[in-house]
């Protein structure tokens, strides 16, 4: 999850939610917002280590997706999460993520390389497994008038 404050206005009905992009480029934002905007990618993980400061999602939290540059794209909620060791991550939440081929081996190959570069990273680390919906989808340019 990547907080990046937005280029576009937010409808004044959501400017109180939380705001970020997935993914940590602008590139990785976009493809991940891409996905999620087309009904491929209906999950996220991050590592709980992110949530020092802020509470684990819960079911009916709502957040603003942004995309790869920073503009409003729809407003998502989440269904259910849960709290893991990153080993004990299945299948079905893999595929739900809708990147790569879908497995569990590219998931975790994926997320292991994520961790990494984040600095830490074990095969009993505790990650946070989301399942989300789309709320409503934001029309920037309908925003911005």
């Amino acid at each position: 999850m990547n907080k990046v404050p937005p280029k576009a206005p937010v409808p004044p009905v959501y400017s109180h939610l939380p705001q970020y992009a997935f993914g940590h480029t602008k590139e990785a934002a976009e493809a991940l917002c891409a996905l999620v905007l087309d009904g491929k990618k209906t999950a996220t993980s991050s590592a709980l280590f992110h949530y020092e400061d802020d509470p684990v999602p819960e079911p009916g939290d709502c957040s603003v997706l942004l995309d790869g540059s920073g503009r409003p794209r729809c407003v998502i909620e989440c269904v259910s999460a849960d709290v893991m060791p990153f080993d004990e991550v299945d299948a079905a939440f893999a595929a739900a993520e809708g990147e790569g081929d879908k497995s569990l081996a590219q998931w975790r190959k994926a997320h292991e390389e994520a961790f990494k570069r984040e600095g830490y990273f074990a095969p009993d680390m505790m990650v946070v497994c989301e399942h989300f919906r789309i709320v409503e989808r934001l029309d920037f340019k309908r925003v911005m008038k």
